[in-house]
């Protein structure tokens, strides 16, 4: 293990974020489920593909945390740290993506909203959600590349996806800065400019209450911060080792806000989606009536 890696560190971060979103990713996911079975709506489907992304990412957290354990040296088969890092890669990668689908629906649906209501068919959002899923699982196919190809694989098997040969460089640092501008950089310039559009335009329109409009600007802003916080250091991380040749000693905290995502996905689904809002408040209520105390009113 790198000596300024704490793996300390990487597991409780792990730990936290496997607590904290899996229950609120599992209430997510009954919540769009629920609507979806009743009144398909875009931006639900987008919404539930990202729940499923973050759940799947949850699933293989315990692995992760193995090898926090572990002094991040990988004790398992190379099989499987292969299948854990396409699972955790992708997963990062499709929920920014969705994230920046999502934003556009926002956008549409207020600026063109005749055109949005065409779109309201579950078959946009099915083939935008496979669409997004191709191109990602298509990019972080590379970690299947690099450690099982026989031109390229390591003898390396105390750690997983990390301490690259020199031909493994070869081929990982590029698609690394692919990473950057095809799956970082444009998704987050899309979601710039779409949510800035979504602002202008509401603050355009006086029947619209000023509830609603810091709602919406808190859903924007809530959602830009996570790419900027969670996901872009990651990146720029890409960036650098395409440009330095190695990867930096802090890449594996980048990696920890991009875990913390998780989280922070269920506050933008309550925001987001009046449904989610609604199953929150029902299992909220139930849990009340359960202990016997009386919810309080908020607003």
């Amino acid at each position: 293990m790198d000596p300024g890696v704490r793996s300390e560190v990487i597991l409780s971060v792990y730990i936290i974020s496997f607590l904290l979103g899996l229950p609120t990713n599992l209430v997510a996911l009954y919540a769009f489920s629920v609507k979806i079975n009743s009144k398909p709506v875009l931006t639900d489907i987008l919404l539930l593909n990202l729940t499923v992304s973050d759940l799947l990412f949850l699933i293989i957290l315990p692995l992760k945390m193995n090898e926090a354990v572990s002094g991040m040296q990988w004790h398992l088969s190379s099989v499987l740290c292969s299948i854990t890092s396409f699972i955790f890669f992708s997963t990062i990668y499709s929920s920014s993506l969705l994230l920046m689908a999502v934003s556009v629906v926002r956008y549409i649906a207020l600026a063109f909203p005749v055109t949005y209501h065409k779109l309201q068919k579950p078959v946009y959002a099915m083939i935008i959600s496979a669409a997004i899923w191709l191109i990602t699982t298509a990019h972080c196919s590379i970690t299947f590349i690099t450690q099982h190809l026989p031109s390229l694989s390591s003898e390396d098997s105390g750690v997983c996806y990390e301490n690259f040969t020199a031909q493994q460089l070869t081929i990982v640092l590029p698609v690394r800065l692919e990473f950057f501008f095809v799956l970082c950089v444009i998704p987050l310039l899309i979601c710039v400019y779409c949510y800035l559009r979504c602002i202008v335009i509401l603050y355009s329109r006086p029947r619209i209450s000023l509830k609603q409009k810091q709602k919406a600007i808190g859903m924007a802003v809530g959602t830009l911060a996570v790419l900027l916080i969670c996901v872009l250091p990651y990146n720029i991380s890409h960036l650098l080792s395409f440009i330095e040749g190695e990867s930096p000693k802090w890449r594996h905290y980048t990696l920890l806000l991009s875990t913390f995502n998780t989280c922070i996905d269920p506050i933008i689904f309550y925001f987001s989606s009046s449904t989610f809002q609604g199953i929150g408040k029902k299992l909220i209520f139930k849990k009340c009536v359960f202990t016997g105390k009386q919810p309080t009113n908020s607003s």
